[in-house]
């Protein structure tokens, strides 16, 4: 059932020998960055344990028909959401409980309805398997909801949770799991990855993935280099590389859009600043070298105090995204304090 999956072969062999010795945790939390395989090494997992690949594989929640029904959920009313918690469970046996709404977080309901859930027996054999993608993205509510089936799990039950980092998540829940970490895939194996998907671009998605299958596979260039406009308006602006009214048009333009997600460029933005770090100390930028001019101009413009400042404020609205703060709003208050810290 571990067949054909990319990298993390320490990982796949601690799962691999879980089965062989049928002594498999009842808790099991799969740590690593996005898009390294978390989710798929836990649907193989399962299909180790339940049988039918095929039908578990529909679970996948990047194909294309499981990713609209996501989408058209950010749509619904709070109140509709929480009266029909999302998962999907195309085997009787697996349920899948991803992130939902316009947030993408795991909610009250679905940890609600994963406890529901657990108390039935399996249908096809002897155990079942619940995957909570994305847990650290559940707030602390659902997550204290979720540790009353934690606790005291029936024995039929196999529980796997992914998350990026351990220690966004509850210090109960961390004790109550096993974890497993898996790490970004070496340039060999993303070679290979790329090369068996037939991507385009290949060296472009290599230098952007990270060594992440699955953002190598899932990235829109298109979408990307837009949000990496916007952020390196951001930056240029607030460096003093250009005026506050150049970053106006893009924050307005950003403020006006409800389909952007604010997380998904900080996440362009982190990448920026990582390749920021690298260009101040004469090291090639790693996934923006085709904008390493106008990384180029920031540095001279800066201090390190300064990129070290725009790394916090990140962080700080990260944290913030959970609170629906407003995109455009946001932006321009962190342009405007770090306009000040070089000053």
């Amino acid at each position: 059932m571990f067949d054909n999956f990319y990298g993390n072969a320490r990982a796949v062999d601690t799962l691999r020998g879980m089965v062989a010795a049928n002594r498999i945790p009842q808790t099991i939390l799969l740590e690593g960055p996005q898009g390294v395989g978390k989710a798929t090494l836990a649907r193989k997992l399962a299909a180790a344990v339940l049988g039918n690949e095929a039908l578990i594989d529909r679970d996948d929640l990047s194909l294309e028909g499981n990713a609209e029904i996501i989408a058209d959920r950010e749509k619904w009313p709070a109140e509709k959401r929480n009266e029909e918690p999302l998962f999907f469970s195309s085997h009787p046996d697996f349920l899948t409980f991803p992130p939902d709404g316009p947030m993408r977080q795991i909610s009250i309901p679905q940890m609600r309805l994963l406890r529901d859930h657990a108390q039935y027996l399996p249908m096809k054999g002897t155990r079942r398997v619940f995957l909570i993608d994305r847990l650290d993205k559940a707030n602390d509510q659902a997550a204290n909801s979720l540790l009353k089936t934690l606790e005291e799990p029936p024995p039929y039950l196999i529980l796997i949770a992914t998350a990026e980092n351990a220690y966004d998540l509850l210090p109960t829940i961390r004790s109550r799991s096993v974890p497993v970490r898996l790490a970004p895939l070496s340039e060999a194996e993303m070679k290979l990855y790329v090369k068996s998907r037939h991507l385009d671009a290949p060296d472009r998605r290599l230098a952007l993935a990270g060594g992440s299958p699955g953002v190598a596979m899932s990235l829109d260039l298109e979408v990307f280099d837009k949000r990496r406009k916007v952020m390196l308006a951001l930056l240029s602006s607030a460096s003093g590389v250009s005026p506050f009214g150049s970053w106006v048009r893009y924050s307005e333009t950003l403020s006006a859009s409800k389909s952007e997600r604010l997380e998904d460029y900080l996440h362009v933005l982190y990448q920026l600043l990582e390749d920021l770090v690298r260009v101040a100390h004469d090291v090639p930028p790693g996934r923006n070298a085709d904008v390493k001019k106008e990384l180029t101009e920031i540095a001279k413009a800066v201090q390190f105090e300064w990129i070290e400042k725009a790394v916090r404020h990140t962080d700080e609205l990260v944290e913030l995204v959970r609170r629906n703060i407003q995109k455009g709003l946001a932006l321009d208050a962190m342009v405007v304090s770090l306009s000040a810290a070089r000053g």
